[in-house]
């Protein structure tokens, strides 16, 4: 099923939509194929009672059904960093998400603090297909990647550590390997200057936004490369992977780590902010 959104816009050409993803393999169902569109408006509220019947009827056809009495498993929707801390907006899938919870999700850890309605309101628990805000969580999980509840604190601990291990270790060998193409490509390439920068944003969709504006920017002299982007406060460690690539951090609505600082005045590494940051 595919929402075709913002037909409000003048601008709005839904049947060329459909067209270019019927290149890739997802045929309308009026056009013989067995993929339902519907057209929407996500500001005017144009045709979101037809996409909510069209889910309600394509779950009944399927006989999709989800187990509230079991561990809740789910995907992160958005994520970000809020005053008190990480937060994530989950969307369960199975089971039913409660406070007191502990929850994996990627690399982080954590014990479920909070969920929060998108009204602001406080829940004690969220079954299948809810979508709350989570807190609790020690890090800013990237969105899409899936969470689950377990039972072992430790344990979950443990994988999640395991897992940011084996994360560094496939960020370190993608920055340092080299294959001769690359090689020979650079020797001819010299003269040629490259700006490195490592962004950091309050959610994940603002890194996300920040990155792709930035390797849209074309200048004949000067390349711009981002080496690393990702959700947080500006760690010791963005300012060390800066440094070793002679590159400097952007952050966007975020603060600095205490000591970060000193750090980066003796690597000698520029820690630029947006206009629009605030403290």
């Amino acid at each position: 099923m595919v929402a075709v959104n913002k037909i409000d816009h003048p601008s709005a050409n839904p049947l060329k939509v459909r067209q270019q993803l019927q290149e890739r393999g997802l045929v309308p169902d009026d056009w013989g194929g067995d993929t339902i569109y519907v057209d929407v408006s996500a500001l005017t509220k144009q045709g979101v009672d037809k996409l909510l019947e069209m889910i309600l009827l394509q779950a009944d056809l399927l006989e999709l059904k989800a187990n509230p009495n079991r561990h809740a498993k789910g995907n992160v929707i958005e994520s970000g960093l809020a005053p008190g801390g990480p937060t994530a907006t989950v969307l369960v899938r199975k089971g039913t998400l409660h406070v007191g919870d502990v929850v994996i999700c990627g690399p982080y850890w954590g014990k479920v603090r909070a969920l929060i309605s998108e009204e602001g309101k406080r829940m004690q628990e969220a079954g299948p297909s809810v979508a709350v805000k989570l807190l609790g969580l020690n890090g800013v999980p990237e969105a899409g990647i899936e969470f689950s509840a377990v039972e072992d604190e430790k344990n979950a601990r443990m994988l999640a550590e395991q897992r940011a291990m084996e994360a560094r270790e496939l960020s370190k060998e993608a920055r340092t390997k080299v294959t001769l193409e690359d090689l020979f490509a650079t020797l001819e390439t010299s003269s040629a200057k490259v700006l490195k920068v490592v962004v950091k944003a309050d959610t994940q969709g603002s890194v996300e936004a920040i990155v792709e504006a930035l390797k849209k920017i074309e200048a004949e002299k000067v390349s711009l490369e981002v080496i690393h982007s990702a959700v947080g406060t500006i760690t010791e460690s963005d300012v060390l992977l800066s440094s070793a690539s002679k590159g400097l951090i952007l952050g966007f609505h975020t603060r600095i780590d205490n000591g970060v600082t000193e750090i980066a005045k003796r690597e000698g590494v520029q820690i630029s902010f947006t206009p629009l940051f605030t403290n």
